[in-house]
């Protein structure tokens, strides 16, 4: 294999010009800190590995879908834009796009950020920032800002802004160097802005912002710090292999976008990355609430839903395979959708879904019925509704899908597809006793898997799975709930019993009771505000008669002071514990027209 060189500005140039991405590459996931290292390393005159290019015969173009190197950044994002090919030279990258992106933003574009602890959908959350270089900053110095966790010596930072100059800072816009392909204009340039330093500056300064922007000169200019190989063999399989081989190590490829190429390259008529990235957002942000479910989520159901193979492997998205996908993709499209504004109708969203493989014996049965979104009112949709809220919430507190989750999806689609030979209905039952019989998999709640439900903490990602098993079916995706610490943790600090007189064993016994599963509830977001730090015995009297029996909670006043958490959250567990013996028994395996009135006695009383 040859290998050439060229400098980081001549690649520069040709980035978005005749350089482009294959579908096959992983979007962009690099962060700011991992840019500023690669910058260090090439001022620093280290090696950053060779490129791997593929060079496109004008008649192949458009047989590729190609993609443009993004120059702009925001983090979270993942889509690059889709490029054109008419009339161009194009030069695709298999090995090396995080690095050719890293040097186009850091030298040509910006990196957005999220400020911390702002929200998503906050627009003052996101700040624009570039690359820049502090030309004071000595190299071969220490530096209490030096940052020897990743070995970065140079005066390099990204920001809003340029930083403030003075004696011992010279800020100077790392991308600004593009602008002297001249070199007697950039010796110009440099003299002037040496003369700008501040009188105090002392020599050594400015030998050091000399010998600094000299440096990054070299280094985009001059060196030929860029190694690659071009292959111009036309043969894709060729191409994949060398492309597989080569990003065999680093931040592993996902195999969604490998697989992504392989099938945009064989569906007619479609293009398939931008129909499952178009899918996914759909999913993500276009439903009722906000999701957190990948392209590897997608193209797994794919195989499930189609009665194929479900081991996620690149040997099972064959010719044969991808044009079956093809085939049913509206109607795993539909299924897939039906089944996330079902678990949303749950409450069940980006931050409280555990595993998103638990729902692929949902969407495979949603898929064999239909499609249907089990939203209505009829005895069939309120039943079967009920049924996969019980076995969803039971797989995902109990961990079904965990570990090696291959043989829980395959046993899981066996036994729904053998079920429904015999009824329409979802086998809560031949599912939660087939994964028992043949992985072990335990949906239900026994002695064991009760007590790890009632040892649940307020900060857990679980909690409001936990108390969501306490209530009958409640549309808890239609408002906004709150996790509600029953007896008002502020009223069980340390501060407010030692005023009370406890003693401070018993303080020490009701901190550890406060957060515990037992004193807590789901109230809507507006009840609980209005709740807030009252003492509960005040708050229950404006609630109507049947809140106490809806939550759970014991009937006896004298539970209810802070002093006697402890046993406010034996005897509510011994409640709770009353309430789960019941979970799998579930009735509705009678005539439809029955289901709805035995339903509210089987489950309790306990809906919101």
């Amino acid at each position: 294999m040859s290998y050439r060189s060229a400098t980081i500005a001549s690649v520069i140039d040709q980035i978005n010009r005749s350089y482009f991405l294959p579908a096959i590459q992983r979007p962009f996931v690099w962060e700011p800190d991992q840019i500023v290292a690669l910058f260090d390393s090439l001022l620093k005159g280290y090696p950053i590995s060779s490129f791997l290019f593929w060079e496109l015969r004008p008649e192949n173009r458009r047989n590729w879908e190609i993609y443009r190197f993004v120059e702009n950044f925001r983090y979270g994002e993942f889509h690059n834009e889709q490029a054109e090919p008419d009339g161009r030279d194009v030069v695709l990258v298999l090995d090396g796009q995080q690095r050719l992106t890293s040097l186009l933003i850091g030298l040509r574009g910006s990196y957005t950020v999220k400020l911390k602890h702002k929200r998503w959908d906050n627009p003052s959350a996101w700040v624009k920032q570039r690359l820049y270089i502090d030309l004071l900053k000595d190299p071969g110095t220490d530096d209490e800002e030096d940052r020897e966790d990743i070995g970065i010596t140079y005066g390099l930072k990204f920001a809003a802004e340029q930083p403030g100059n003075g004696t011992q800072h010279l800020w100077f816009k790392v991308g600004r160097i593009l602008d002297f392909d001249d070199e007697d204009a950039f010796d110009r340039f440099k003299d002037e802005l040496i003369d700008t330093l501040p009188g105090t500056v002392t020599r050594d300064q400015e030998r050091t912002a000399r010998r600094n922007l000299e440096r990054l000169y070299r280094t985009v200019w001059k060196d030929e710090v860029i190694a690659y190989y071009t292959e111009k063999n036309q043969s894709y399989d060729r191409v994949l292999d060398i492309f597989i081989r080569a990003n065999d190590g680093g931040t592993k490829l996902s195999k969604s976008d490998l697989l992504l190429s392989m099938i945009t390259s064989k569906w007619d008529g479609i293009n398939a990355r931008e129909e499952i990235y178009a899918f996914v957002e759909r999913l993500n942000n276009e439903l009722d609430r906000k999701n957190g479910f990948d392209k590897d989520f997608v193209m797994r159901s794919c195989l499930v839903l189609s009665d194929l193979d479900h081991r996620y492997k690149v040997g099972n998205f064959t010719s044969d395979n991808l044009a079956t996908i093809q085939a049913k993709w509206p109607e795993i499209k539909a299924a897939l959708e039906s089944t996330v504004r079902l678990v949303n109708r749950f409450g069940i969203d980006r931050d409280t879904l555990t595993s998103a493989n638990a729902l692929l014996p949902i969407a495979y049965y949603l898929f064999k019925i239909g499609g249907g979104r089990l939203d209505g009112s009829t005895p069939f949709e309120a039943g079967n509704r009920e049924r996969i809220r019980r076995w969803l919430l039971g797989a995902l507190l109990n961990n079904v899908f965990g570990g090696n989750s291959d043989q829980t999806i395959g046993a899981s689609r066996a036994i729904v597809r053998e079920a429904l030979l015999a009824s329409r209905d979802f086998p809560f039952q031949s599912l939660s006793e087939g994964l028992l019989r043949k992985r072990g998999r335990v949906v239900g709640f026994d002695e064991n898997n009760t007590s790890a439900l009632l040892d649940t903490r307020y900060s857990q990602k679980t909690c409001f799975l936990a108390l969501s098993v306490l209530y009958d079916e409640h549309n808890w995706g239609s408002a906004i709930y709150h996790i509600d610490h029953i007896i008002p943790r502020s009223l069980c600090s340390r501060r407010h019993l030692q005023g009370l007189g406890v003693t401070e064993n018993r303080i020490r016994e009701v901190l550890d009771h406060v957060d515990r599963l037992g004193n807590l509830q789901l109230l809507p977001a507006r009840e609980n505000s209005e709740k807030s730090n009252l003492a509960f015995g005040d708050w229950i009297r404006t609630r109507d008669g049947g809140f106490l029996e809806r939550h759970l909670i014991p009937p006896e006043p004298h539970l209810w002071k802070p002093e006697a958490l402890p046993e406010f959250v034996a005897a509510r567990e011994e409640l709770i514990r009353k309430r789960l013996a019941g979970f799998g028994r579930v009735s509705l395996d009678l005539p439809a027209d029955k289901r709805i009135g035995c339903a509210s006695e089987d489950f309790g009383r306990a809906a919101i």
